[in-house]
């Protein structure tokens, strides 16, 4: 089959998106499947082998100039060429490219707005790109916020397109009231041009459904999976030393938390519960292990719960470990003894905790969105009460009072994820749909 994705970059980030929108071009091409994985807005950033091409369409820099200045709307595209560079949106994306939703608004309209949007031209550009590749069977969008490609794509090329559904409701819901409406009625306008929407999880299928008015019969439902190369088999993954509620270890009771570091993700919530289940006194030694991107806007949000932890008194035991590789994000997950990211909205996607699962750890999640199906499906963690940071305390400490309880938990969770999370698995998931689909038009 041959494919034609679009992905979205996120700047100089790594994002869940682009994780698995490349893993999945990945495994496909190693089947035979002829696949086109091509950047929007900036290159993609991953922690794995980047299959995505170099080429970058909507480059963040023309869509901001064409946004806020008419000359750049109708400048020649050989011209266009110096800023859509990789170089010079890698450069761009080090200087933090604005992806603030309070700040977009406008942006967001325009890019709804398709051919009649002040980035018109660029739509243009990726035509005229596309009817000189080999013709796909079938493109693929990375979210709903580029719906309005799909209408002049499948007028271009005859094709059916496919949508993504996987997050972007967060997006949506940070604009200001003005703003999210007249997007919504913009996306709601334009369903009726894609052919199926692809959505990463059970829950996010629903949710979607109702939030931009799609028929249930033109929603498909593929489960993330990950890369396993580099981390154990589940037998190896699960043998971990005991936790240290275990009269006969010592050991340090490691709670860890791998994400944003962004207030919606819930660490601030963690903090707070990690300060109860010291206060109660009997886990003689611990540590809140923290890693993953920090935004130059956050860095205020991270530095006050340094400082907060300072003040309980345990500035010796919180540490944040930067953003890490591959190698080191299955290192440090694999040293937890419990692994949780409390976030504070219904999470449609959780690659972060399949991959604690993957390394035997075991999860303690809130009851919410996709974490809720990943943790009820693969059995491998506790389920406490939303934005309840006592219920989260109590599941940290339990997974440290129940040291055989917990080895069970991470063998379960690494077993379920070899068995139905592998990005083994999402491929085949895929390729049915994208088959139906083809085979529909």
């Amino acid at each position: 089959m041959r494919l034609l994705y679009l992905t979205a970059g996120a700047a100089n980030m790594y994002c869940g998106s682009c994780l698995r929108d490349n893993a999945l071009a990945t495994e496909l091409m190693a089947r035979g499947h002829d696949v086109l994985l091509v950047p929007v807005y900036t290159p993609t950033l991953t922690d794995e082998p980047n299959v995505s091409q170099e080429k970058v369409f909507f480059g963040g820099i023309s869509v901001y100039l064409q946004q806020h200045s008419a000359l750049f709307r109708r400048s020649p595209w050989l011209l266009d060429k110096l800023w859509d560079s990789a170089a010079a949106l890698r450069l761009a994306s080090r200087r933090s490219l604005p992806v603030d939703p309070r700040w977009l608004g406008e942006l967001t309209i325009s890019m709804l707005k398709g051919e009649s949007g002040h980035q018109g031209k660029e739509l243009w550009k990726m035509l005229h790109w596309m009817r000189e590749q080999a013709t796909p069977d079938l493109v693929s969008l990375p979210n709903s916020l580029l719906i309005s490609m799909a209408r002049p794509i499948k007028g271009a090329l005859n094709r059916p397109v496919c949508c993504t559904l996987q997050g972007e409701d967060l997006f949506l819901n940070g604009l200001n009231a003005a703003h999210r409406e007249q997007s919504l009625r913009l996306i709601r306008a334009q369903v009726e041009h894609v052919d199926c929407f692809i959505a990463v999880s059970d829950y996010y299928a629903r949710f979607m459904c109702d939030f931009l008015g799609i028929p249930e019969r033109k929603m498909r439902v593929v489960p993330l999976g990950i890369n396993l190369d580099g981390y154990d088999d589940a037998e190896a993954a699960t043998v971990k030393r005991a936790p240290a509620g275990a009269a006969e270890n010592g050991d340090t009771f490691t709670v860890g938390y791998f994400a944003r570091v962004a207030p919606e993700k819930g660490l601030h919530l963690l903090c707070e519960a990690y300060r109860r289940l010291r206060a109660r006194g009997d886990i003689p030694a611990a540590r809140l292990e923290v890693a993953g991107y920090l935004a130059p806007e956050h860095q205020t949000y991270l530095r006050g719960l340094e400082q907060q932890m300072s003040e309980w008194g345990f500035a010796g035991e919180f540490h944040y470990r930067g953003v890490l590789d591959r190698r080191q994000k299955i290192e440090f997950l694999h040293g937890l003894d419990v692994f949780s990211v409390p976030a504070t909205y219904d999470e449609p996607k959780g690659i972060s905790l399949l991959e604690a699962l993957a390394c035997g750890t075991p999860v303690v999640e809130p009851r919410r969105g996709a974490l809720t199906e990943i943790v009820e499906r693969t059995g491998g963690g506790l389920l406490v009460e939303p934005d309840d940071a006592e219920s989260l305390a109590e599941g940290l400490h339990t997974i440290w009072r129940e040291p055989e309880r917990a080895r069970d938990l991470g063998r379960q969770g690494a077993a379920a994820v070899r068995a139905r999370y592998s990005v083994a698995h999402m491929a085949d998931r895929a390729l049915e749909v994208y088959e139906e689909v083809v085979s529909n038009q």
